[in-house]
């Protein structure tokens, strides 16, 4: 045992063990696992790769179904239409990933055979058997991910649609979709993407439980497997990775809206 702590630094005060720690990973060399003794560098980049396939690709998913369906809600708030939308979102809401991917499972998977249950295959050795096995993980994040953004979707183009600069577009002719899509998209964007980079959080911890349903060996499933093993180190490093990430977002995201709004340029300058 007095080995194993002289050989891991355990020994050593943990104010210097702490500094020692984020040396390793700023220098990208956070050290060897407690456990398998395999150094943590290779495992995380490896696991890593994998869940931002997942994850981005949910992030994609979640977009293509909240922004046009947010759209339609706001703009045909008082139809049949906008009411049944409302609501269909408000199921996928209430619906959690992991139920999302088993009901995924269960129907194109064991009932119809048309894509696989599990596993995961890098893209490099067969694209095909790749995309079929990345479908329903993505899709079990993206569309409960899309629901909760398609409500703040739908909030932030109603608001755009009760402008006064809407109101003069319409009284000029054109029709609610088309002076929205002209002259508040881009308005209605800014809170969006807000909720975007809160939901970045969201998706990480969902693909945690979405990598053990499919048998996917990300980020999540790593991270699980440290937490059961308590290997400690490696605990420590993906849980910083996760956090980094998150960080690294939402300044993307204060950029972003510069880019989006000029108000925000000229209040800066």
């Amino acid at each position: 045992m007095a080995q194993l702590r002289e050989q891991f630094g355990l020994n050593r005060p943990l104010v210097e063990q702490y500094l020692s720690w984020i040396h390793g990973l700023v220098t990208f060399d956070p050290g060897n696992s407690y456990i398998s003794h395999a150094p943590i560098g290779p495992q995380i980049s490896d696991r890593l790769q994998v869940t931002l396939w997942l994850v981005g690709t949910g992030m994609v998913i979640a977009c293509i179904v909240a922004i046009p369906m947010g759209m339609v809600m706001a703009v045909r708030h008082r139809r049949p239409s906008g009411l049944i939308l409302s609501a269909l979102s408000q199921i996928g809401v209430a619906v959690p990933a992991f139920l999302a991917g088993i009901l995924l499972i269960t129907v194109f998977a064991v009932g119809l055979g048309w894509l696989p249950a599990n596993g995961w295959t890098p893209p490099v050795e067969d694209p095909v058997l790749f995309l079929k096995q990345l479908v329903l993980p993505a899709l079990s994040l993206g569309v409960v991910q899309g629901a909760v953004l398609t409500r703040y979707v739908r909030s932030a183009v109603l608001d755009v649609l009760r402008e006064d600069y809407l109101r003069t577009a319409r009284a000029k002719g054109l029709r609610p979709t088309q002076a929205l899509l002209r002259h508040g998209l881009r308005n209605a964007a800014v809170p969006v993407v807000t909720v975007l980079a809160l939901q970045l959080a969201t998706l990480l911890v969902g693909a945690v439980v979405i990598e053990r349903v499919f048998v996917i060996p990300g980020l999540g499933s790593l991270l699980l497997d440290s937490v059961s093993n308590r290997d400690l180190i490696l605990v420590q490093d993906v849980v910083m990775i996760i956090a980094t990430a998150v960080l690294l977002v939402n300044f993307l995201v204060d950029i972003i809206y510069l880019l989006i709004d000029p108000r925000l340029r000229v209040g800066a300058s």
